[in-house]
């Protein structure tokens, strides 16, 4: 037995020793020291040795199997070792390599007229709010004087949910501007941007998805000449001094007097194009006096106060600050054209 044992030890320390991977030397472990191993086969005759041999037998199996498990874990650490080794020069970086670059964003163009135009209003004393896009038809027609009957309000101009359309998507953000009168203190001077729908054809300056930017002032004393005076100075910050503009008379529901706003055409000066479908204008706004009916409805009295509101569209103002030629383009997230900003 001791010539056993002293065998088992000598090939089991060279088997270690030539282990080249972590599964090879699991297997040598199985071998010699599993539960049916050379080393577990060889204690199992310790029970024909006389009462003398067995305790020498018994040091010598327990000092063999020390030395077993010692050279062991010895080669698991070098094998560990070994795989490091591999794995980093294997996953090694050269940081003296340039590294690529990273395309950053910028804002898109209607966001930056937005910005603007908020920067200007913010500056006036104005407010900005913002609003549900999924809106009631009270808010988005009835408490705007537009009662059942108006053109608006049929099924091929708005996107509704319910057959008894009182549920829909904001033909625009003048609701807003109805909550303001019925939840602020006065006087009121707040603008509403966001985005509104319809059912337009798509053309160079129309859209089903388009954003407003509205605005409202209700105070005391409020005139139509501080209505044109308020546009006409924030139409020359956007777009320079001597901008040009006309105001023609127009009918809103909600407004009375009412007007619509427009400026000439950034592509053509005036002179007729594809762009303002040759009439050399751009229609910029709809805008007039709050109509008495509607600050009653909003519980305002309107032999104390009066005011002014405007609806303006976000997208052709980028369309003029940027000269672009088609708001198609605003849409069709074309890199090459949006880079350009």
């Amino acid at each position: 037995m001791k010539e056993q044992l002293a065998k088992i030890r000598a090939e089991a320390l060279a088997s270690f020793q030539e282990a080249k991977a972590a599964a090879d030397l699991d297997t040598l472990r199985v071998r010699y020291l599993g539960k049916k191993g050379e080393l577990t086969a060889v204690l199992k005759q310790m029970g024909k040795l006389s009462a003398e041999e067995r305790p020498v037998m018994g040091q010598l199996a327990n000092d063999v199997r020390a030395a077993l498990e010692n050279a062991l874990e010895d080669c698991s650490r070098r094998l560990e070792a070994a795989a490091l080794e591999l794995r980093l020069k294997a996953e090694t970086l050269d940081v003296t390599i340039p590294g690529k670059a990273v395309s950053l964003g910028h804002q898109h163009p209607m966001y930056i007229a937005l910005d603007e135009i908020k920067d200007i209003f913010i500056g006036m004393g104005f407010e900005v709010l913002d609003g549900p896009e999924v809106e009631l038809a009270v808010y988005n027609f009835d408490k705007l004087n537009a009662e059942e009957g108006h053109p608006s309000r049929d099924w091929s101009d708005t996107f509704y949910f319910d057959n008894e359309s009182r549920v829909m998507l904001r033909s625009q953000t003048s609701p807003m501007q109805v909550r303001a009168m019925e939840t602020r203190s006065l006087p009121i001077r707040v603008i509403a941007p966001g985005r509104v729908y319809r059912k337009d054809e798509v053309d160079a300056t129309h859209s089903p998805m388009f954003h407003q930017v509205e605005g409202l002032v209700i105070d005391k004393g409020v005139t139509m000449a501080d209505l044109k005076g308020t546009l006409n100075t924030v139409v020359e910050q956007l777009y320079g001094k001597g901008t040009k503009t006309r105001f023609r008379p127009h009918h809103f529901p909600f407004t009375e007097p009412s007007c619509e706003m427009d400026m000439q055409c950034h592509k053509c000066g005036g002179a007729g194009c594809s762009t303002c479908k040759g009439e050399g204008w751009i229609e910029l706004l709809g805008a007039g006096m709050v109509h008495p009916r509607v600050l009653e409805m909003a519980g305002i009295d309107s032999e104390v106060y009066s005011g002014w509101a405007f609806g303006l569209g976000l997208e052709r103002t980028a369309l003029k600050r940027f000269k672009i030629a088609d708001l198609r383009l605003i849409f069709e997230n074309d890199v090459r054209f949006l880079e350009q900003f």
